[in-house]
């Protein structure tokens, strides 16, 4: 993804209408498509930690589940702000027929994010290897050569989501999955054995995932055409008259500055680090407390939301570049019935989760995860996942404000929530430390939805 992409000359129209370089695939086959690969990488990433958790003592699977949390919670606040930065104005650009989508600015904040990440982790070796990973070296690499290597992974993810390869984006994150998955299958069936072995994985992902890249290239490539003289002619915004929906058009189409880019990348590394407190918050204020045991505990009881949450990622990442690029086309009516279609089905797949759990949960997360010394609630389990609905339902509405601009107003919303969520964790109101996360996560969950459905009516 050079920056040969980033053409400083006046980007051209192209022919075709604008949808995916593989055909023209409509929002909902392309959704289809990627949730079978994101499915398929959701099964294998519990896999990965169902089989971590036979695997290893309580104490090691604690330290390894932190691992992951720590390292996912730093993929998400410093990446991800990128792959909605790009996925967004390559999606924009292409709605009103527009080549030449700018890399460099992307790239030169993605760079910036993971030289921070290095500036911070390397001084900060001792207390990260004796606090988080007991004195293990190994776990404190692999999370450093992790985090780096991820960014290329969430770059590649950013331009195949604006482009709408979904099929290829699938492919990405089904061979980091299955790729991890095989280093704990590895040490199940004997060939290797230990925490180190296991946990290894987590830094190899990303350099298999990457495979995928050159097949996207090559999709491109086959699809690029010159305009023809005629079109040279015509002017890159067929816009008349001035104002402030001729401005915003020339803003869409102009070369992304560091400035445009950087706001929008800073609310959404807000968004990211409030969503990750709300998901791993509990589990590092859990291990200081009371130890890796009880973390590890905890982890798997919020197994209900990363699972989903991952699948929804297919979810997320084909309904940004469709909604941007009905905003784009100002198909409001469009617009409205895709987050409605896709906030309902989140609510019947929540209620049957809930009602699951209610009924057989306990019983298959201690079959699934292994009997680590404590005790599954159903009631507590079940109120988990109706907040996972609240969730995927606040992470629509988030994408609907992205489309719209409004990145630093949804930022404030889920930083509010997070922060009360924190708040109630630190709090004794509930003695009970598993409770507490439960309840904590359903209320700050559902807080966040009704602000984000506030300004999603307000738009």
């Amino acid at each position: 993804m050079s920056g040969s992409a980033a053409s400083s000359e006046a980007p051209e129209r192209t022919q075709d209408p604008p949808q995916d370089a593989g055909g023209g695939r409509s929002y909902g086959a392309g959704a289809r498509i990627l949730t079978i690969g994101i499915a398929s990488t959701g099964v294998f990433t519990f896999l990965y930690l169902a089989l971590a958790s036979h695997q290893l003592s309580s104490t090691a699977y604690g330290q390894v589940s932190l691992l992951w949390s720590v390292m996912y919670v730093i993929l998400c606040v410093i990446y991800r702000p990128i792959e909605q930065l790009l996925s967004r104005t390559i999606a924009e650009r292409r709605a009103r027929g527009l080549e030449g989508h700018p890399l460099r600015v992307p790239a030169t904040i993605q760079l910036t994010f993971a030289l921070l990440f290095l500036a911070i982790a390397l001084p900060l070796r001792p207390r990260i290897e004796q606090h988080l990973f007991g004195g293990h070296s190994a776990l404190y690499w692999i999370l450093v050569v992790g985090v780096l290597a991820y960014a290329g992974s969430y770059f590649a993810r950013g331009w195949l989501a604006g482009h709408q390869m979904f099929g290829l984006y699938g492919g990405l994150v089904f061979l980091e999955s299955t790729s991890r998955f095989l280093f704990a299958l590895a040490a199940v069936i004997g060939i290797t054995s230990g925490q180190t072995a296991i946990a290894v994985g987590m830094a190899v992902a990303p350099f298999v995932s990457l495979v995928v890249v050159p097949f996207a290239f090559g999709r491109v490539a086959g699809h690029v055409r010159a305009p023809s003289a005629a079109e040279r002619e015509l002017p890159v915004i067929d816009a008349a008259g001035e104002g402030p929906a001729h401005a915003e058009i020339e803003e869409a189409v102009a070369d992304l500055s560091i400035g445009r880019g950087s706001r929008f990348a800073i609310a959404v590394f807000a968004i990211m680090l409030a969503e990750q407190t709300l998901m791993n918050a509990a589990v590092l204020i859990v291990n200081a407390k009371s130890g890796a045991a009880l973390a590890g505990f905890v982890f798997n009881v919020l197994m209900i939301v990363r699972a989903p949450l991952q699948l929804f990622q297919a979810i997320q990442t084909s309904i940004l570049p469709h909604l941007t690029a009905m905003t784009a086309r100002g198909s409001e009516e469009a617009f409205a019935a895709a987050v409605r279609k896709t906030v309902l089905a989140i609510a019947g797949f929540a209620g049957a989760c809930a009602l699951g759990l209610l009924a057989i949960g306990p019983a298959v997360m201690t079959a699934v995860l292994g009997d680590k010394g404590f005790h599954y609630s159903r009631g507590g389990l079940a109120l988990v996942a109706v907040g996972m609905g609240f969730h995927l339902i606040a992470g629509t509405l988030n994408q609907a404000a992205l489309a719209r601009n409004r990145a630093a107003l949804a930022a404030a919303a889920w930083a509010l929530s997070a922060v009360l969520f924190v708040g109630w964790m630190l709090s004794s109101i509930v003695s009970s430390e598993v409770l507490r996360v439960e309840t904590g996560y359903f209320g700050a969950t559902f807080i966040l939805s009704g602000l984000l459905l506030g300004l999603y009516r307000r738009t």
